[in-house]
């Protein structure tokens, strides 16, 4: 795996940094405080060509690798986590469409997405269907020439101002057989917003429920066949773990930047407390963690891009990533005592943003089943 950047990449992480600092810097406070969420920062960042990085030029995007990809995810992160979420969770419905849609599927839907002129969604979960995904309840019926969606959804990033979301529902019997993947247009009769969820964190980031009542949609709304919907969400997952683990970097990073400005300027005892063993050792191992966080992601995203089995990796980039958001964020309050406490630093933000990060994408826990089955076949193979 090469490690030089790129001059392509250099070009989008310039891009990138100056439109977080200069459009998102001097916003996200109050729409965080307000929970506000800008459908036209995701118009604006598709102007610049960073909302489809990944997809191909024919349907609107860039044509670029998951490498180029996560450098964008964690330069906005490491200023706004919520537009970040959601230029990645925007990012599922087109990689989803590009690997299993039709051409007529991939021509419709795609280029809208890819240029930020439409906002995406990724719709699994259910009330009794977390980690457990295969256990959903929501129903899908075909009838002549359209399929009729009924059941309730949660934790729908960014669903009420989807425009397009691919939503899993049950054709079948139990188990992950009998369920299929469906593209859902914003304004559809019979889907309903529920409950918008008031999180610890990345407010500016709505979480919805979608109510599905009779909801009619037409048979070419299909993704792929019946009973493919749970290997096209798990394929999904795969990627958006690399995608999480550029958010938690990127978080990360920032936290760290503070706690290194207080602790070479804060002074007790007549020096810095940078000088102090107990606050160094703790920035030097905030730096490590961040550091391997972002070897583990760029292996991930190299491996999805040279066509290798990269599901494990994913796992351990988001498990790692993640759990060192969590600790670095987590330290850099200490580390500004009771300061780090207050609004008046964003550090108390960034730890409540990091800490959805260990969740979202399959909790930390199912990555640590990913990563130990492995480990059991690898063994059985000997």
């Amino acid at each position: 795996m090469d490690l030089t950047e790129t001059t392509i990449q250099k070009e989008l992480k310039e891009l990138t940094r100056k439109f977080a600092t200069e459009k998102l810097q001097p916003l996200i406070a109050d729409d965080e405080r307000d929970e506000r969420f800008r459908p036209e920062i995701i118009k604006k960042l598709g102007a610049l060509g960073l909302t489809g990085i990944t997809v191909p030029e024919a349907y609107g995007g860039a044509g670029l690798g998951y490498k180029d990809y996560i450098i964008v995810i964690e330069e906005l992160a490491a200023v706004a986590a919520s537009y970040a979420i959601s230029v990645a969770v925007s990012g599922l419905p087109q990689l989803i469409l590009n690997i299993f849609g039709s051409e007529a599927q991939k021509t419709k839907y795609i280029p809208p997405l890819a240029k930020g002129e439409a906002v995406g969604a990724f719709s699994l979960s259910e009330a009794f269907s977390g980690s457990d995904a295969a256990s959903l309840r929501a129903t899908a019926k075909r009838d002549g020439d359209h399929y009729t969606l009924n059941g309730t959804k949660l934790w729908t990033t960014q669903g009420d101002f989807a425009n397009t979301i691919i939503l899993m529902a049950r054709t079948g019997g139990p188990g992950p057989k009998g369920i299929s993947a469906f593209i859902v247009e914003k304004g559809t009769p019979g889907l309903n917003y529920g409950k918008r969820e008031k999180k610890m964190g990345c407010h500016a980031s709505h979480t919805m429920e979608l109510v599905l009542n009779d909801l009619k949609i037409p048979v070419g709304n299909l993704l792929g066949k019946e009973g493919a919907g749970f290997q096209i969400a798990m394929t999904a997952l795969d990627s958006g773990r690399i995608t999480i683990g550029a958010t938690a970097i990127g978080i990360a990073r920032s936290a760290l930047d503070i706690a290194v400005s207080h602790a070479t300027q804060r002074e007790q005892f007549r020096k810095p407390i940078i000088q102090f063993q107990g606050v160094s050792f703790m920035l030097a191992d905030m730096a490590v963690a961040i550091d391997a966080a972002r070897l583990l992601t760029q292996r991930a995203a190299w491996m999805r891009d040279n066509d290798e089995d990269f599901s494990v990796q994913a796992a351990m980039a988001k498990l790692f990533a993640s759990d060192a958001a969590m600790k670095v964020t987590t330290d850099a309050v200490q580390i500004l005592g009771g300061a780090g406490y207050t609004q008046d630093f964003p550090l108390e933000r960034y730890m409540r943003e990091a800490k959805v990060l260990q969740i979202v994408e399959g909790t930390n826990q199912i990555q640590r089943v990913v990563i130990s089955r492995e480990l059991e076949i690898n063994m059985k193979g000997k």
